[in-house]
């Protein structure tokens, strides 16, 4: 599912995110989703942050805050490793 709720309003994002979470549990399903959003993030199982090509992060049963911290030091260490490169 790539960005399953990205022009869905909060209430609808959260009954098509219950959906998928409720597949996997009852169903026995696999859900696969890419997405920008912390929020849709945090109804997974797991969470594989990419930058750059390559896995940066790995988090089991991920919550807002906790993939809020993750992208904000991905962030955060891109800028330091940017800058230091621009110095060279």
């Amino acid at each position: 599912a790539d960005e399953p709720t990205g022009n869905l309003d909060t209430a609808s994002s959260t009954e098509v995110l219950s959906f998928l979470r409720d597949s996997v549990r009852e169903l026995g399903q696999t859900i696969i989703m890419v997405t920008h959003d912390v929020f849709a993030a945090s109804f997974a199982d797991r969470a594989l942050v990419f930058a750059d090509g390559r896995i940066v992060a790995d988090q089991d049963r991920p919550t807002v805050d906790s993939m809020n911290a993750l992208l904000s030091e991905e962030v955060l260490g891109s800028a330091a490793t940017a800058g230091s490169a621009a110095h060279r």
